[in-house]
């Protein structure tokens, strides 16, 4: 009997590779449809795409047997798979012609086993902005289904997702590496929200467009609570919106209409003052209803003199720090277990996809 051979691969870009905002040029629209459409490249078998606000990853097997085109499990061949994915990619996307020019720079691609072990380490929690989150294993779980009901995914994909999820399932309760995990943005929501109360009456601004202000926007997504959002460029708040919610706005309407904001969090990257009270004392000195400031910004862009006017009330990121890096320090110390946890059950899981195979 003649087994079923095929050739797994994962092509994927993440926050890693790029900005959190750039991330959106490479989203697909329609995920249901890029699945298809890759689907269509003569070589490719099955397709899975795990599209997130922090990764875009292509899972695909592909079986080429004899005729004129090489298998694609030589080198040749492979390489003619994975340049038919990036075209495909780049047409069914907003890829500036810089993306496209530096794509094989900000590409990552993991074959056969390593595929296996990169998979199991998403799963588990250990590839996450915020590691050990448990929203990452819920995305995979929807991905699997999804591809599966749509008919995408066939039997290696169906079980490399099932014996992976089954495994990082119990490597994560057996560590608790999800236990009581909190992002800088739970605990700088929560604060502002014991300060001030969130609700839906409040106007509500996120300034940044980078990771700390992805768990912020995160955050106040998932509790429903709608903002602003800007950044030193329209292009780069309107492309933040587009994966991570939020309205953009430009910053200069911001520091024209900064008395009507009730809640503030900046989280930046900037290297100078962004707010100072030169800029925003005129616009502030008639608002009857106070602003609280939550900067969470390393090194500081919120200057402290901006105290002196009326209804102001600033928080710096000491205050949220503290309850957030101690969170990440248990993650910390768990981590050596889960790759230790890891290692083992990889072997495993590739035994698991040889039966297949066989």
């Amino acid at each position: 009997m003649v087994g079923y051979k095929f050739d797994v691969m994962t092509a994927r870009v993440t926050f890693k590779n790029i900005p959190l905002h750039a991330l959106a040029r490479f989203s697909f629209p329609d995920v249901n449809a890029a699945t298809e459409a890759f689907r269509q490249i003569p070589e490719v078998d099955e397709c899975l795409i795990i599209q997130t606000a922090s990764r875009v990853e292509i899972f695909t097997v592909s079986n080429v047997a004899g005729g004129d085109s090489p298998d694609a499990r030589r080198a040749e061949g492979k390489g003619l798979v994975l340049n038919k994915i990036k075209e495909t990619w780049e047409s069914l996307t907003n890829m500036e012609q810089n993306d496209i020019d530096h794509f094989d720079q900000t590409l990552e691609v993991y074959k056969s086993s390593n595929v296996y072990f990169h998979l199991l380490r998403l799963a588990c929690g250990l590839d996450s902005v915020v590691v050990g989150k448990q929203e990452i294993f819920d995305e995979i779980v929807e991905a699997s289904s999804t591809a599966k009901h749509a008919g995408h995914s066939g039997r290696v994909l169906n079980r490399l997702f099932e014996s992976t999820i089954r495994i990082a399932q119990r490597i994560r309760e057996t560590t608790s590496i999800s236990k009581n995990v909190l992002s800088l943005g739970d605990v700088a929501v929560r604060i502002v929200d014991e300060k001030a109360g969130l609700d839906a009456k409040k106007k509500i601004l996120l300034i940044g467009t980078g990771r700390p202000a992805a768990m912020i926007a995160k955050t106040l997504n998932k509790k429903g609570i709608a903002f602003e959002v800007t950044s030193r460029t329209i292009e780069r708040s309107t492309e933040f919106s587009q994966i991570l919610g939020g309205k953009p706005v430009e910053f200069g309407d911001v520091l024209r209409g900064f008395d009507k904001y009730d809640i503030i969090f900046v989280a930046t990257t900037s290297d100078y003052f962004l707010i100072t009270r030169d800029r925003i004392h005129l616009i502030m000195e008639d608002k009857k209803k106070g602003t609280l400031i939550l900067d969470v910004s390393d090194p500081r862009t919120v200057d402290e003199s901006i105290t002196v006017l009326p209804g102001i009330k600033l928080l710096f990121r000491d205050q949220v720090a503290e309850i957030y890096e101690e969170n990440v320090r248990e993650r910390a110390g768990i981590v050596p277990a889960v790759e230790k946890l890891i290692d083992k059950e990889t072997p495993i899981l590739e035994a698991i996809m040889h039966r297949v195979e066989a």
